[in-house]
């Protein structure tokens, strides 16, 4: 709903004068809105003197609560930051430092949250933390933060490759889930599909810690599944839930800002464009705005709590849209003139979107990479050869600062470095056949499953 017109309040901070819009404040802070329908003298004053906290970390409020991205890079910036999103109870300021988390920072923050009681961003910060190297630990002061990162269980990388159900073999043992165990170097069966459930042409997203999959398709006239399905990795435990309205596979899941959403996709041979979002909280989908165009398995990246989506057009152009929630819009990014400009992935690191294309001269076997800058707007080509492998097109995902690839013969390590991926490491490749969808969850402590058996090319 939107706010009615605005009313300046003056507002002085560190010896600095500022003009806000009352309604502004009131909407997302805690302290305006108890001060302002408090009825007392100083909610009717002209000015407002907040003589505890900085004018920077006040600036920075406003910029935030205005829908702008100020970029805090000194240690008393983000200090300052926190220090305002806990007095002024303005929880809109905290996600944004949660969205803002780096190897250099989350230390820093997780210390100052734990100071201040900024519980989502400690934890946020900790998780972080516990996923990246050891050395961030330790960068931590306050012994309360470090106790609670032990805590923790560490991100693990899952597998899913393509899965329908078929008479005889809903029980055949290639139906399940995988995550690689790094210590071992072995991948071990992490749970075994529903029955119903199919991840062929299905959307697949993690959101909150659990797995979800939504629109599977099963038989030759690509039947659509009819329920989606929920996995918790605390319980080991499925659960069924409603598929979206408008029937569809080849969609893209994603789970973004507590909810899940399930963008373009195919019906009956048609591409559509329509997008819902499902809210776990009450159970419903809902349409929101269209895509811009119909697609099909649009690749989506997250990258500082922002939405964003590729599409392919004519004339060898990639284009990247954002969806805005403030105003449930598609917004143009950037685009990139490429030969072979058709791509199949994209990840997300810090304020860069990595856009995974096949190619050159249309060789399967052989991809590239392009880097788009988001601050910047910018693209480069990351040097190296990237390869997918027979059968199954390249993946990644990030954790950290590292990138997990993964295909038959090897999963791959990389760190990103300035923009470009450093080899770090090699694993064992995945043991089953097919194409394949990865991603990360978080698996409670107890006995390692069983080490997933090898099956022979389809």
């Amino acid at each position: 709903m939107p706010r009615g017109p605005e009313v300046p309040v003056q507002v002085w901070v560190g010896g600095q004068l500022f003009q806000a819009d009352q309604a502004l404040l009131v909407e997302h802070c805690g302290f305006f809105r108890g001060l302002f329908r408090s009825g007392m003298r100083e909610a009717r004053a002209a000015e407002v003197r907040l003589g505890a906290l900085s004018a920077g970390g006040f600036r920075t409020t406003l910029e935030v609560l205005r829908g702008q991205r100020p970029a805090l890079a000194a240690d008393d910036e983000l200090l300052q930051a926190v220090e305002c999103a806990a007095f002024l109870q303005a929880p809109e300021l905290a996600r944004f430092l949660e969205h803002s988390l780096t190897s250099d920072n989350c230390a820093l923050l997780c210390d100052a949250a734990a100071a201040f009681g900024l519980r989502d961003l400690f934890h946020s910060a900790a998780l972080f933390i516990r996923d990246g190297e050891r050395e961030l630990a330790a960068d931590l002061v306050l012994p309360e933060a470090r106790a609670y990162v032990a805590t923790l269980r560490p991100s693990s990388y899952v597998a899913l490759s393509t899965h329908t159900p078929a008479p005889g073999f809903l029980e055949d043992e290639s139906r399940t889930m995988c995550y690689l165990d790094e210590e071992e170097d072995v991948w071990r069966t992490l749970a075994a599909l529903p029955l119903e459930a199919s991840t062929m042409l299905a959307g697949v997203a993690t959101l909150g810690n659990k797995l979800y999959i939504v629109g599977g398709v099963r038989g030759p006239s690509k039947e659509v599944v009819e329920l989606g399905f929920c996995y918790d990795p605390d319980g080991g435990t499925w659960r069924e839930f409603p598929s979206p309205h408008q029937p569809r596979y080849d969609t893209a899941l994603v789970g973004f800002d507590g909810r899940l959403y399930a963008i373009g996709g195919e019906f009956q041979r048609m591409t559509i464009s329509s997008v819902e979002c499902y809210d776990p909280a009450t159970g419903c989908w809902s349409f929101m705005a269209d895509l811009p165009q119909p697609a099909t398995g649009v690749p989506c990246a997250q990258a500082r709590g922002r939405l964003f989506v590729c599409l392919w057009r004519p004339a060898d152009i990639t284009a990247v849209v954002e969806y805005a929630a403030r105003t449930d819009a598609w917004l143009p990014v950037a685009e990139l003139r490429h030969p072979q400009s058709y791509g199949h992935f994209m990840v997300a690191h810090r304020d860069s979107l990595y856009v995974v294309r096949n190619g050159p001269s249309d060789d399967f076997l052989h991809c590239a990479i392009d880097c788009l800058n988001l601050t910047t707007g910018q693209w480069t080509e990351l040097p190296g050869q990237f390869v997918n492998s027979k059968g199954a097109l390249f993946t990644a995902v990030v954790r950290g600062d590292t990138v997990y690839t993964v295909n038959r013969v090897v999963t791959l390590l990389y760190a990103i470095e300035g923009g470009t991926w450093r080899l770090l490491s090699e694993k064992i490749g995945f043991p089953r056949p097919g194409s394949l969808q990865t991603f990360l969850l978080r698996l409670p402590p107890g006995a390692p499953g069983p080490v997933a058996t090898a099956l022979p090319e389809l």
